[in-house]
């Protein structure tokens, strides 16, 4: 049987692709075999070479980079709870027999793909003495772990013995995420940063101030300074009092930095947006004297304009632990191309002296130098759109750095008529010109106007979520599957991989399962399909579970009579349960006996409430936003209830003695422009965590399964 497990692998998870060998991981790994194998669960433990111990990657974009020895911590606790490998970490000068031993050095083929060192290369060494990590830093020491827990993974912890070298092509790689315009929790963040890292990505850009597009068609002046707009950073500084009107969908400075603390222990970079001189409703909503007749767009011309901006800036930018921070600088008016220059270059001069020449400055691609926009150099460009420049000839030719964001992955969550919710795997794989795409691929229509694929003024790729229609449009969670099938395989590649359509189809399911720290589908391990069962047969505090699975629900302070759980003043039953990701189905039967509005099941992420405020209707929250069915759970009556999460939709079903069998879809109704409204699916994850909190009324067979 070993024999053939090992046949397997060989087969499976080693490739041959145009002459170059790789180990089958996302991205794929260089790798050249010698013959072999060896088996994981041989590991006694991990070396970290004591001359490195407290090096750290200072090439790198965060400015705060782990050390050698913090990564190989974290690389411990993730083969923990990856493969079951309980590896103790310890330091010394060689390696062990039977250990992982992670070292540094600096190697020949730690180049990117215009030929200059990075420090993210590492070199793999697999024999019959156990594994080797050579990086180039501690940066590339940590991407090489990657490497072999992915193998092990599709291995079955058997790795082929040979060796490679691997460099990433480009130096900026990951996603760019709209939380100006819909909230988006810390705790996802950095599961989100565990996903991107698992494939290697290094970079979450974070949008983090904006508005609703203020529609001058529509909206009077009084109803654009009612309009959306959030800016997402919470100070107590007396400088930025007022800026900030959402404290409840905000970062406090602790919150921000713990998300870049814990996004830079595993390789990524959190890089900040604060969006100006347009998209700046939130700060005329502020000071309406900034504004121009458009009030989404600051007045530079104005005294207080840039000093209002320097006064954000200098509050918030030591916040920031990154190389880079972006000002936005996106969409103003065409006829204020001077003005922005100013701005831009003002704004860039005070940040390289507010930081000490720490952190650099990009903004997006707007106005190009024949409009007149003379930005200066040490200015990155982000493309987005060809519409408005040609980075190749516009940025790149007159000496421009460009990051790419082309709108040929570009997402927009909820809904949108121009652009998809999904990232597609088949851009990706055929690419605009039915070759796999590369990030320098900035024009998706005319080939001949992209820069050769080792342009060294290619910085990289992130591909962009836009939440262009506001907080109730879709759900933190919807983010994640807008991504979650198809951001490993751009990983691929951003990196430089060649990973095949099929291989990547063949392991995808393994590694996606496998990603540590983040349980982005809140998944719930269960022996079958029904993960939780309530009957309620018992009169102690304590509710057994009768599906095998030992989920035993807590009662506090409610009676348990005759298989029913009686919910009063407050009391509240507690599973050891948070949410259920899609699918699911939750059951049960319920009997309100007042009026008063009260939640039926809360958990981290939503909660599913027998009328909201001053309605009676059944809604469910998600994120603060309400979503509610024409439909109110009769008093004093049974009624059975189903809760069905389907894919990106969310459904109930109700019957009763009194009604026939009913079901009903909850949707989210997203404005559009200020003109019209579409209604569109909401995929809202079950509640589990707490039952009945508020709720007046009696409950019985609770049921949650894995199915819809």
């Amino acid at each position: 049987m070993k024999l053939n497990c090992l046949i397997f692998y060989t087969a499976s998870a080693f490739s041959w692709v145009g002459g170059y060998a790789h180990l089958l991981t996302v991205p794929t790994t260089p790798f050249t075999e010698t013959g072999g194998h060896y088996d994981l669960s041989n590991l006694a433990g991990i070396v970290v070479d004591s001359k490195h111990a407290d090096s750290v990657d200072n090439d790198g974009q965060t400015l705060i980079p782990p050390t050698l020895q913090q990564f190989a911590e974290t690389f411990q606790g993730d083969l923990k709870s990856v493969l079951d490998l309980d590896l103790k970490v310890s330091q010394g000068t060689k390696r062990k027999e039977n250990t992982i031993f992670v070292t540094l050095s600096n190697q020949t083929g730690f180049h990117d793909v215009a030929g200059r060192f990075t420090s993210e290369a590492y070199a793999l060494t697999v024999d019959d003495r156990g594994i080797v990590i050579t990086g180039a830093s501690p940066l590339g020491a940590w991407w090489g772990t990657r490497s072999v827990i992915q193998a092990a993974v599709i291995g079955d912890l058997s790795l082929a013995k040979g060796s490679g070298v691997d460099a990433p092509g480009w130096g900026t790689r990951g996603a760019m995420l709209d939380a100006g315009r819909k909230y988006h929790p810390p705790e996802f963040l950095i599961e989100m940063c565990s996903y991107l890292s698992f494939f290697k990505q290094n970079t979450f850009h974070l949008h983090i101030s904006d508005n609703l597009y203020n529609n001058l068609n529509v909206y009077s002046a009084e109803r654009s300074m009612e309009l959306y707009a959030a800016f997402r950073l919470w100070s107590e500084d007396e400088a930025v009092a007022g800026l900030n009107r959402r404290a409840n969908e905000s970062y406090t400075r602790e919150q921000f930095d713990h998300v870049q603390t814990q996004c830079a222990q595993r390789g990524v970079t959190i890089i900040p947006e604060i969006e100006a001189p347009g998209h700046a409703l939130v700060i005329v909503q502020w000071k309406p004297e900034l504004g121009l007749d458009d009030l989404s767009m600051l007045n530079i011309s104005h005294p207080d304009t840039i000093p209002t901006m320097k006064t954000i800036w200098r509050t918030f930018l030591p916040w920031f632990h990154s190389k880079t921070v972006h000002i936005g600088a996106d969409e103003y008016d065409g006829k204020l191309v001077s003005d922005y220059t100013q701005f831009v270059n003002e704004m860039n001069t005070f940040i390289e002296e507010e930081s000490s020449g720490r952190q650099q400055m990009r903004i997006w691609g707007t106005f190009t130098p024949k409009q007149g926009a003379n930005v200066s150099k040490s200015v990155t460009y982000q493309h987005w759109d060809v519409s408005a420049d040609k980075p190749y000839y516009d940025y790149i030719q007159n000496g421009y750095n460009v990051l790419n964001s082309d709108d040929y992955m570009y997402l927009v969550g909820g809904w949108s008529g121009s652009f998809g919710q999904e990232l597609e795997l088949s851009k990706i794989f055929q690419g605009p010109f039915g070759a796999p795409f590369s990030p320098n691929t900035f024009d998706s229509s005319n080939k001949s106007d992209n820069p050769l694929r080792d342009n060294p003024r290619v910085l990289g790729h992130a591909a962009a979520l836009w939440n262009d229609y506001g907080p109730n449009s879709t759900t933190a969670l919807q983010t994640y599957y807008s991504w979650r099938n198809a951001l490993p395989a751009l990983a691929d590649k951003q990196w430089g991989g060649n990973i095949t359509e099929s291989d990547y189809a063949s392991v995808f399911d393994q590694l996606q399962a496998a990603v540590p720290a983040q349980n982005l589908d809140r998944r719930i391990p269960s022996k079958s399909d029904t993960i939780l069962h309530y009957t309620f047969d018992g009169n102690s505090n304590t509710v057994a579970d009768h599906s095998g699975n030992g989920y035993h629900g807590k009662v506090h302070g409610c009676k348990v009579s005759d298989s029913t759980l009686h919910l009063a003043n407050g009391c509240y039953l507690e599973t050891p349960l948070g949410s259920k990701g899609r699918d699911y189905t939750l059951s049960f039967k319920v009997k309100p006996t007042s009026h008063t509005p009260g939640t039926l099941f809360s958990g981290p992420d939503s909660s599913f409430v027998n009328g909201n405020g001053t309605i009676s209707n059944a809604t469910l929250i998600n994120g603060g936003n309400p979503y509610s069915l024409n439909y109110t759970l009769p008093l004093n009556a049974w009624t059975d209830v189903s809760l069905i999460g389907r894919g990106n939709a969310t459904f109930l079903t109700v019957s009763g003695s009194e009604c026939e069998t009913q079901t009903m879809e909850f949707l989210t109704k997203i404005g559009v422009n200020g003109e019209f409204f579409v209604w569109a699916p909401i995929a809202i994850e079950a509640p589990l965590a707490w039952i009945g909190k508020g709720f007046t009324g009696s409950m019985k067979e609770i049921m949650l399964k894995g199915s819809a």
